[in-house]
């Protein structure tokens, strides 16, 4: 396979192939942060490390450009550790296996990192390049984005000096983004009840896998299937038919993942195991038949399982079930302001069964506070209903559209002079670090733009190599037509 320095511009791809052979996952940001130190160091740029751990880079301008306005160009260090239930890969240890696939890049079973690592990469091959022209510049990349937004809720004021922010982290080239939703995570905890288990039944896991997965900002309207309530469904359908009784239940890993797989062992009486098993295949067809469009690959397993002791109790049971049934998953409104932008959503994202407590996590995302509030209130009162403890945390800030920003008009206008076309200016359902960054620096005028990323926060992850070509020269053309300082 073609190394990746064939591919142009060159000192991106350069830089991706250093970031992933580093290991970067959400948490675990400190390898990567640490290198990008001593390289700083090493070429004489002034390099800061903030009470959280962002990284803080300063760059003089280059002769003639020192009277315009200063730019920060900002990425997140750290990526989304997702990979195929058959591939082998500690994300804190091994490196990522990036491979040319036709016109695009991917991963070997593994997320990219592409989300944001191009723009991290692209911004660094600037600071690196004492050629291009450029006015006072900054870079400033954030920790634990992907799992907390970290980073950005912990910038304090003083830093900075930049009067315009260019965030990286778009997914979409040719279409530049000026606003994005908010979001708020809801966590919930069931206490477990256990009962000795049954006699006469035999151990099974229902396994759910084949899904796509994906981000549940960027391909949340797309339709896509939910493990979790694919699994779900099956429970509700057939618990108390088959008098099935649940040892245990798994599915995702992030709250901002689409899950991909989940699963429950039980316990199922002897009796019911043959009838029990065409049931599951037969709703297994009515899935596949329900997403035929989106999830071609979607498979439901009846494997056989471990034997337990224990079971959760009958009505601690019914109320999680329940309760995962109600749980509402996916679009709730389309924007009525931005066409074919989601306006509300939730991702019932992870089941995870503890020592002591089963617990559920959802991420909501609005473009409006109300809506976020509205939908907080209803996924918690019917996970209240059903018994759990709810909390709700790591809510950040829209960021509002200003129409009047100066810098998009300089993003707009530079983008039809290279390429002959306006791009789309959007806003973006995903949940972006701008928002928060206002409460640090008001002043910030603030754009965010990227290369083509498809399926990002899945082992699909891919960038079109060809946009990141465009998605350089547009860096560096904004980059030489910053305006004039009025400071």
């Amino acid at each position: 396979m073609m190394p990746l320095s064939t591919l142009t511009p060159q000192p991106v791809w350069k830089w991706f192939s250093q970031l992933c052979a580093i290991p970067h996952p959400s948490k675990h940001e400190e390898a990567i942060a640490q290198h990008i130190v001593d390289w700083a160091t090493t070429k004489g740029l002034s390099v800061t490390r903030d009470t959280v751990g962002n990284v803080i880079i300063k760059k003089p301008a280059t002769q003639g450009y020192e009277n315009r306005k200063g730019v920060v160009m900002q990425a997140h260090l750290d990526m989304v550790p997702q990979k195929n239930n058959d591939k082998v890969h500690d994300f804190t240890k091994d490196p990522i296996k990036p491979f040319i696939d036709g016109d695009w890049v991917t991963a070997d079973g593994t997320t990219l990192g592409a989300d944001n690592g191009i723009g991290l990469c692209a911004t660094l091959a600037v600071l690196e390049d004492d050629s291009i022209e450029h006015g006072p510049l900054e870079a400033l990349f954030t920790v634990d984005e992907e799992a907390g937004m970290t980073g950005a809720f912990g910038l304090e004021s003083g830093y900075l000096d930049g009067e315009i922010l260019l965030n990286t982290d778009s997914e979409d080239e040719g279409e530049v983004y000026m606003g994005c939703a908010g979001g708020v995570d809801a966590n919930a905890t069931f206490e477990i009840e256990h009962e000795t288990a049954p006699a006469d039944h035999t151990p099974f896991s229902i396994v759910v896998e084949g899904l796509k997965g994906g981000h549940s900002g960027v391909d949340i309207h797309l339709g896509r299937g939910n493990a979790n309530k694919i699994l779900t469904r099956v429970l509700f359908e057939l618990a108390d038919k088959y008098q099935i009784r649940i040892v245990s239940i798994d599915g995702g890993s992030l709250r901002n993942a689409l899950p991909r797989e989940a699963s429950t062992e039980i316990l199922l009486p002897s009796s019911n195991v043959s009838a029990f098993k065409e049931d599951v295949a037969k709703l297994t067809q009515v899935f596949k038949k329900e997403l035929a469009a989106v999830e071609p690959d979607l498979a439901i397993f009846v494997d056989p399982g471990e034997a337990s002791d224990v079971v959760l109790t009958l009505d601690l049971q019914r109320r999680l079930i329940a309760a995962l049934y109600g749980i509402p998953h996916g679009v709730f409104r389309m924007s009525d302001e931005i066409e074919g932008v989601v306006e509300t959503s939730n991702n019932l994202g992870v089941i995870q069964t503890r020592a002591k407590h089963i617990h559920v996590q959802c991420l909501i995302r609005s473009l409006m506070d109300s809506r976020r509030l509205d939908a907080q209130n209803t996924i918690g009162s019917i996970l209240s209903l059903a018994g759990a403890k709810v909390a709700f945390d790591g809510a950040y800030p829209g960021w509002k559209p200003d129409t009047s920003s100066q810098i998009m008009g300089v993003v707009r206008d530079t983008y039809n002079e290279l390429f002959g076309e306006v791009p789309k200016i959007m806003v973006i359902h995903a949940g972006l670090e701008c928002g928060l960054f206002k409460d640090a620096y008001p002043q910030w005028d603030m754009v965010s733009y990227g290369p083509t990323i498809r399926f990002p926060h899945s082992p699909d992850e891919k960038v079109l190599i060809d946009t990141v070509e465009r998605f350089w020269q547009l860096t560096l053309a904004i980059l030489k037509n910053i305006p004039v300082s009025e400071k």
